[in-house]
């Protein structure tokens, strides 16, 4: 685990939109603001950490956006390990 790939894929435009969209989904009505308070920790979910490290080093210029590489599924995953019912209030 890469504290600078953690820092890459939590500052990545494309991936921060796709983990807004998974807290849409899930129901919050403030999905920004939960996609702010989950985006460090969705990143440094061992499989999407490991999956971004991946693509980086393979000169992927999308990682984030990349479903290839990073599958909603894998997304939905974290944010619901990490999810607080507060946040859909």
């Amino acid at each position: 685990m890469s504290y600078n790939t953690i820092n890459a894929c939590a500052q990545d435009v494309a991936f921060y939109g796709r983990l807004t969209a998974a807290a849409a989904a899930e129901g919050s009505d403030l999905p920004d603001a939960t996609a702010s308070r989950l985006r460090w920790t969705v990143s440094a979910a061992s499989d999407i950490e490991a999956a971004y490290a991946s693509a980086l080093a393979a000169g992927n210029p999308n990682p984030g956006g990349d479903e290839a590489v990073i599958t909603d599924q894998m997304i939905l995953s974290a944010v619901q390990a990490s999810w607080d019912p507060e946040w859909s209030q």
